[in-house]
């Protein structure tokens, strides 16, 4: 018997049948599209890799996505379910504090339910990351919990290990990121010139920031490889690699990964929330590291 329940929403980026086969309680978040003029309100809660291949070439296309936080309802909804089915020690994920305030959320909402069930026990794990970055620190969880280890010494195990998550993200248009308020202007505007492609990383706030400036996407690539070459992933062997439809040069990072470190890397494709402010052609490659994220 699981000593804990593990829960997440839906910007920790698993995917559906890992979700399922793993016993994870799932809570999707939403978010919009508007296209031809007309507002249709989604959930994030795709269960096929074609879903998500459909969601970007829409935003090729013209559509533009915008997302919401999670809010109280929605989060109180969710843990009185799952304290319903008998759930008493949770260690819920949620995306990084830095990015949004859902985090409060889930707290407030956990500490209503105790109210009515006083056995329900739930911790709210900030990442200070988001999409695979999270997924990863999940998946040390889930671990943890399969070898028998209780929900305070994984929440502390797994939190010690959020500032060492290294993250190197290159969007195709970061007009994306500044339309969701996630980047300055002056920083997207950078993007647009000569081809210029900023590396975004996470501070150690769980905030996103232009760490770098290349020009092209080679280069780009040569710059993700040459930081893994100063300092490559430690003793946990997590590397990750998500995309926004940009399978080609996800794949020649995960070739590298594998060649060069004899790691097999998490590869998939980014959800809509999270996807809808880095937008489509974008690629992003991370893993735990001996330092703290921006040392090296």
């Amino acid at each position: 018997m699981n000593k804990f329940t593990l829960s997440v929403d839906s910007t920790c980026d698993l995917y559906h049948d890992f979700i399922q086969a793993n016993d994870i309680k799932f809570v999707p978040l939403t978010f919009n599209v508007e296209k031809n003029g007309v507002m249709e309100e989604r959930l994030d809660e795709f269960t096929e890799y074609q879903q998500y291949v459909d969601f970007y070439n829409e935003l090729r296309a013209g559509a533009f996505s915008k997302t919401a936080m999670l809010n109280y309802e929605a989060h109180f909804e969710h843990f009185v379910r799952m304290a319903k089915e008998g759930a008493e020690d949770v260690l819920h994920f949620t995306i990084s504090s830095g990015l949004a305030r859902t985090h409060e959320v889930a707290e407030q909402a956990a500490a209503d339910v105790k109210k009515e069930y006083p056995k329900f026990n739930l911790l709210v794990l900030d990442p200070l990351t988001t999409t695979v970055g999270c997924g990863a620190l999940v998946r040390i969880a889930l671990q943890w919990r399969n070898d028998g280890k209780g929900l305070q010494e994984t929440y502390d195990h797994v939190n010690s290990l959020r500032l060492r998550i290294q993250h190197f993200i290159v969007a195709d248009d970061l007009q994306y990121l500044k339309k969701g308020g996630r980047i300055s202007g002056a920083a997207a505007a950078i993007g647009g010139v000569l081809g210029i492609k900023p590396i975004i990383s996470f501070d150690k706030q769980g905030k996103l920031f232009v760490r770098d400036k290349v020009r092209g996407v080679k280069k780009a690539v040569s710059y993700i490889k040459d930081r893994m070459e100063a300092e490559g992933p430690d003793e946990h062997n997590y590397v990750f690699v998500v995309h926004t439809g940009n399978e080609a040069v996800a794949e020649e990072l995960a070739t590298y990964v594998r060649v060069r470190f004899g790691i097999e890397p998490f590869m998939q494709i980014m959800g809509p929330v999270i996807g809808s402010h880095v937008g489509p052609g974008a690629f992003a490659l991370g893993y735990i590291s001996r330092s703290e994220r921006n040392e090296f």
